[in-house]
Formats: structure tokens, sequence, C-alpha cells
């Protein structure tokens, strides 16, 4: 277990002080000018060597990513966070905006400095009206004490950040969706390339990253990338906010080392599953967009980026969302696909005509009203959808699908065969 000498987020239930005098007792602010007069290159390494990667789903090396960011241009450049926080499970940037803003502001300055921009963004959900206010007056106080603007921390860099509330769409956390939005316009993903490190907001080199990924930059920065890399194993570095829901005897948000056995992080921190281990049936382990692993995968598999992918799923955003076996599993990856059908932007046609046919498909699977060559058919659908659009939404979408049919093909064949026997009866009486 994580000792709390080595956690990021030190408050991240709301216990202490939000505010600046509580965020600098707490260490935030601390030796910030120093790290900034080190200059950009450093700041730049000491990320790569962490082993950072992104912490909003897809784990892109950060470091790697600010290296991508021009040295020299003739535009503005922007560093955009992601703050649009829309993922079925997944609550962790929540409490990070709501409980520990200054240590997002202060990796703002810093990624910023690293990256050589002028202003950050704070690209905040339209729902999280209150997270949003606390995010503005912290910002205000980072203002007032100097933290931020000219002469950011008394540095000599020069580097604002503004808060910008979306408007409640899911599409919008796609990076390049998330631009369009900012700008004022319908958010939908742009063709990439060119990337936004060339051609970001306001047509101007930006990079944009997770609230996770810029608020532990700090504490990188800070104690060194050997500490932060001492946790985990190679190539899955750190510690990470986990979000676990479902049917545990205590849901929580808790940060833990990277690789932790999910078995030990479900038992540890959310007091097991309901029933017991035993009564466990599946896990999405890193939001809804990732595919479940049923009981028998779950016990040993290390929490982390590689050990998943092995798996045939994802860490995601490390929400893991806990299934027993009172579960009607067709019915929750049904329920997903309704999600992601009524979220396409409908730019793309195999996403906004593929997901409702899907969608259809799937409560048939529910009611057991299909065939069996149907399941593979629906697969095969999937597999059509998936890399064939310009962001990322359908590839999500379909791959709850294709881990229920991976891991539960026998049960959604048994369904099938049990309407075929029960249906001609009840239409008899």
């Amino acid at each position: 277990m994580l000792a709390d000498r080595d956690r990021v987020f030190t408050n991240l239930y709301g216990e202490y002080d939000w505010r600046l005098a509580g965020a600098r007792a707490r260490g935030d602010w601390d030796g910030t000018r120093e790290i900034i007069l080190k200059g950009r290159d450093w700041i730049v390494n000491e990320v790569k060597e962490s082993g950072l990667r992104g912490r909003g789903g897809a784990g892109f090396p950060t470091g790697l990513k600010w290296s991508f960011m021009p040295k020299a241009s003739d535009r503005p450049t922007y560093l955009v966070v992601n703050a649009d926080e829309s993922e079925p499970g997944t609550c962790k940037d929540r409490d990070i905006l709501r409980n520990d803003p200054h240590k997002l502001i202060e990796g703002c300055v810093l990624a910023g400095v690293g990256m050589g921009v002028c202003a950050a963004y704070i690209y905040i959900r339209g729902e999280f009206y209150n997270e949003a206010q606390r995010v503005q007056a912290a910002i205000e106080e980072a203002y007032e004490a100097g933290l931020v603007g000219k002469n950011a921390c008394g540095s000599g860099y020069d580097i604002d950040v503004y808060l910008h509330r979306g408007a409640g769409a899911y599409i919008c956390g796609e990076e390049t969706g998330l631009l369009e939005s900012l700008e004022g316009k319908k958010g939908q993903p742009r063709l990439k390339p060119p990337f936004p490190a060339a051609v970001g907001l306001y047509g101007c080199p930006s990079t944009v990253n997770n609230v996770e990924t810029i608020a532990t930059s700090p504490a990188i920065l800070k104690r060194g990338a050997a500490w932060f890399s001492s946790f985990g194993r190679p190539r899955n570095t750190g510690t990470k906010i986990f979000c676990i829901s479902g049917h545990v005897n205590q849901p929580c948000n808790v940060e833990e080392a990277m690789s932790i056995p999910m078995r030990e992080l479900i038992e540890k921190h959310a007091g097991g599953v309901r029933g017991g281990w035993d009564n466990l049936m599946a896990v999405i382990p890193g939001g809804s967009s990732t595919p479940c692993l049923p009981a028998s995968i779950c016990g040993e598999v290390l929490m982390d980026f590689d050990a998943l992918v092995a798996e045939k799923t994802g860490l995601g955003t490390a929400a893991l969302i806990v299934m027993d076996k009172s579960t009607d599993i067709i019915r929750a990856i049904s329920r997903l696909s309704a999600f992601y059908k009524h979220e396409s932007c409908g730019q793309c046609t195999p996403c906004r005509e593929g997901l409702g046919w899907v969608w259809r498909v799937m409560e048939r699977m529910v009611a057991g009203n299909a065939t069996a060559p149907e399941i593979d058919m629906l697969q095969e659908v999937t597999k059509e959808i998936e890399g064939h659009t310009i962001c990322a939404l359908a590839d999500g979408a379909v791959w709850p699908v294709q881990g229920l049919i991976r891991h539960f093909k026998p049960e959604m064949q048994r369904r099938i065969e049990e309407y075929r026997t029960t249906a001609p009866r009840q239409a008899a009486e």
C-alpha cells in the first residue's frame, strides 16, 4: 500500500483547506520559482525520465508530448488542460478540481514553462459547477499572490491561466473536439494531421493534457524523476488515482502505486466485492470504454497500461466498474452502447450509423430475441467500425461489446436459446 508521504494528492478527499493558504501548508508552490529558473529543457527531460504517461486514457508519454512543442514559433503557443471528465465510472479529475485546485494551477505554470507557452486554458465540464467556482477562485488567488501572470513566481516568466466552461458534451473530451469548442465552434473532432502541436488552439501550436497529468508534474519536478519512477514497473511508473465503483462495499477514489494487482486494490481500498470475491462476475478496468474482464482474470492482473493491454483491454482512466453475479452483463453493456450512440457527434458515418445499429442489436441480445450467428455478425460489424472514424469515440463504443463477446459469448448463446424455447410457449398461452 502506498505510504502517505508518497502521495501526490494530499487533499483528495477534501479534508483540508483547498485555498492558497492550505495548499501552501501542504507544499504547493514551494520552490516553484527555482524549478522555473532551471529552464525548459530541464523540466521536459525530468518528466521524460520519470516515465509519466498521460492519465486521461491514452497513456502517451508526457515528456515526449511536451517535447513536440516548437521551441521557436512566430505564433503564440498554448497549454490546454482537459477537465471535461465525462467517461462513465470516472470521477478522479473532479476531486482534484474540487479539493486540490492549486496543484493543478501550479502544474499549469511548470508545464507551461516546459513548453514555452504564453497561456494555459483549463476547459472544464459544464456540469462541474461547484468545481469551476473553486478553480476560478484558486486562479484569482494565484494572480493576487503573483504566482501566475506577469513575472510568475518572481521568475521573469509570463504565463496566464484561464478557465473555460464547456456545455456538457462527451465528445469535447476528445482533444481536437475540445479545441473546436474552446474556439466557440461546434464540438466536432478535427482530422489529423495536422496535430495540435503544430496547429492547435486558434491555429497555434498547442498541447492538450489531462488534469491528473498536469497536477502530477509539480511533485515529479520537486521530488525527482527517480522518486516517481520507483513506483510501478518499467513503462508503467508512478502513482495513479483509481476510481472504484459498482458492487463493492466501499466505493472510492484512491491514489495507489501503478501495477498493483486488481484484487489487492479492490480489497484494500474498496472493502472487497459485495458478497465476497467468489461473487465477482466481471470488472470494467479503465472506464466504460474499455472491455470488461471476467472474474477468472481479475485476481492477479496488474493495474497498469501494459498488463491490461496484454489482456485485450486497457487502463484507460483507471476507473474500475465492479459487477457481481447479480449483474445482467448483457444489459450493462447494452446500456453503454446507448450512451455512446447518444454522445456521437454524427460526423463520421461508421459512428453515426454503426453505433445505432450496434445498440439495437444489443437490445435484442438482452432479450435473447436474436440468432446465434448474429453474435458473430455483431463482432464483425464492431471491427468494421473500429479504426474507421476521425476520433476514438467509436472505438471506445465498440470495445465493451467486443469484450462481452470475447468473455461472455456462452451467456449470450444461452439467452438466445432460452428465448427460443420460452417465446413460443408464451405466445401459445
